[in-house]
């Protein structure tokens, strides 16, 4: 299950300290992995203009705004963007943040030139597994996943994407 908010971050990470790898296990979902398909974004009633990705590389990177790394990795996923797009590569940042409210205002402070989405009820991330922010996942032309990437290290992650 996903992390909705800070405090549910908070809670999760000391129920998984508490009880153990038995929880971690139970809770946990199949995360999709690399040479899967890429789930189509229109079934998931995603909020935002929804870009179709058939046929064209993508970067698609879960993040929240009361997450720390995933502000961090703002900057590098605007400097993929303005590297990237003039050859059809996307970026797509999927917010998991509970209140749209909190999306849109780190937005207004933080302009960004990629595309944003909210997945209001996590069902996109659910589907794909996704447990920890950020999380990226490079999405080849033919629709499968590439690689997936957890966290923000900095420049090393940078490294990695460029």
């Amino acid at each position: 299950m996903l992390f909705r908010s800070q405090a549910e971050f908070s809670r999760r990470q000391w129920l998984l300290a508490m009880s153990g790898a038995a929880v971690a296990s139970a809770i946990a979902t199949r995360a999709a992995g690399k040479g899967d398909a890429f789930p189509d974004l229109t079934q998931f009633q995603l909020e935002g203009s929804v870009p179709d990705l058939k046929g064209k590389v993508a970067l698609v990177d879960f993040w929240a705004s009361w997450c720390g790394p995933c502000k961090k990795s703002f900057p590098v996923l605007k400097e993929l963007h303005e590297k990237f797009a003039a050859r059809g590569a996307l970026v797509v940042a999927v917010s998991l943040d509970e209140d749209k409210k909190d999306m849109d205002g780190y937005l207004k402070k933080n302009p960004v030139p990629f595309i944003v989405l909210r997945d209001p009820k996590s069902k996109l991330a659910e589907k794909l597994g996704v447990e920890a922010m950020p999380s990226s996942f490079i999405v080849g032309a033919d629709g499968r996943i590439r690689s997936m990437h957890l966290g923000f290290e900095g420049e090393a992650t940078r490294k990695l994407y460029m």
